[in-house]
């Protein structure tokens, strides 16, 4: 059996686009006629470079090769161009076609994914999610700075099973580096804790998000503002590649620490691990080099004492790989999970929370056969990047508003 075909879906989500502004979908077809499908999360070129990149990445590393051999074309790719270290956007490439690799192992064998990689351990996969507008009145943008907003959101969460729910409301996510926070953010964060706190009764955990914003004063600073909240984790409270100043900020403030969803393969997770920078990693299996990379990653993290809890900003696709992975680690604490009307048509509502958990099923690969259909009939006309930061500066006279995890062309 040998990888024959590539073929690449840029799919737009309707509004209101939880997700990003698209998914970039691959197709693998083997000379025996068995198709597997991966998601790449790679956003650091346009859609239309990135499938460049893909077809790049196929033709010289994997094509005409047997899809069992991932660790040879992991070692190709991440040596390309005499490199030997992690590039986010080739290795993002990497990943989707590497997730679509183990589709279609699963599907030559008949046997589901988290099969081939252990077994599972977990017959129930807890979920969160990041608030998002669930009543008719909950309005853009000014949803993500409203504390009660937020709370109404997160009761109809728990109402619905969920027992861990993510928001970052102190403020806009900026290209200038890390930042110390304005008095208006951090009352505007603390807020957001008491108020999501009190609608759910102590039954929700409270996973707060800044996306590496902060310099480490400032998120010493803010965090030790957090810390009468209790939550869960304080994710990526400074940029993600200064680890030194992560470890920093976990020395000082009593919340766990999250990172990864920013990060690629095992030697940047070996580093925060190795620092003692968090004690929760995040890899987005789209971007992080794929399901195998992230069972390596994963399993550092067990020898540190660290859980794992799989990222998700993009389609249904990288999702089903993250729940497979997340099946069979011990060290799981959650996996991100969104659920829009699009997400479930475009798999079919082969996978869906229930109670606040996903059972995965013995289905062969991934379990889903998406409706490419469906992904062909909502392409992506746009050159702007799945998810973009803002080049404003932050003000510290007026409340800093942002666009939240919507953006809309």
């Amino acid at each position: 059996m040998r990888l024959d075909s590539l073929d690449i879906i840029v799919t737009a989500p309707p509004a209101p686009g939880w997700g990003g502004r698209y998914w970039i979908l691959v197709k693998l077809v083997t000379d025996t006629g068995i198709t597997g499908w991966g998601e790449c999360y790679a956003a650091t070129v346009g859609p239309r470079a990135m499938e460049a990149v893909i077809r790049d990445v196929f033709s010289r590393h994997m094509q005409g090769e047997n899809p069992e051999r991932i660790e040879l074309m992991f070692r190709r790719v991440h040596s390309a161009g005499f490199s030997q270290r992690p590039d986010p956007t080739v290795m993002g490439a990497f990943s989707g076609l590497e997730i679509a690799c183990w589709d279609i192992l699963g599907k030559d064998r008949g046997r589901p994914v988290h099969a081939l990689l252990g077994g599972r351990v977990h017959d129930r996969i807890r979920c969160y999610s990041y608030l998002y507008p669930t009543r008719p009145h909950h309005r853009l943008p000014q949803f993500w700075v409203d504390p009660e907003a937020a709370a109404e959101a997160a009761a109809d969460m728990a109402a619905r099973g969920y027992t861990a729910v993510k928001f970052d409301p102190a403020g806009p996510y900026t290209i200038r580096g890390g930042h110390m926070p304005a008095l208006s953010d951090i009352a505007r964060s603390t807020a957001f804790c008491a108020a999501v706190r009190g609608a759910t009764g102590g039954r929700v955990d409270l996973l707060f998000g800044t996306h590496g914003q902060f310099s480490t004063a400032g998120a010493i600073r803010l965090g030790r503002a957090l810390e009468e909240h209790d939550p869960l984790w304080y994710e990526e409270p400074v940029p993600p590649d200064n680890i030194p100043a992560m470890a920093e900020v976990a020395r000082a403030v009593r919340i766990p620490v999250a990172t990864g969803e920013r990060l690629t393969t095992r030697g940047e997770f070996h580093e925060v691990l190795r620092q003692g920078a968090a004690t929760i990693v995040q890899p987005a299996l789209g971007r992080a080099g794929g399901i195998w990379e992230g069972k390596k990653i994963a399993t550092l993290a067990e020898a540190h004492n660290a859980q794992i809890a799989p990222h998700l900003y993009a389609g249904p696709v990288e999702w089903a790989a993250n729940l497979h992975l997340a099946a069979t680690c011990p060290n799981l604490l959650l996996a991100e999970t969104i659920e829009t009307p699009f997400h479930d048509a475009l798999i079919r509502g082969a996978i869906r929370v229930e109670e606040g958990h996903v059972r995965l099923s013995d289905a062969p690969g991934l379990g889903i056969e998406p409706d490419e259909d469906l992904a062909r009939a909502h392409p992506y006309a746009g050159d702007a990047l799945h998810l973009q930061m803002q080049e404003a500066e932050v003000s510290y006279g007026e409340d800093n508003l942002f666009a939240g995890g919507a953006p809309r062309d």
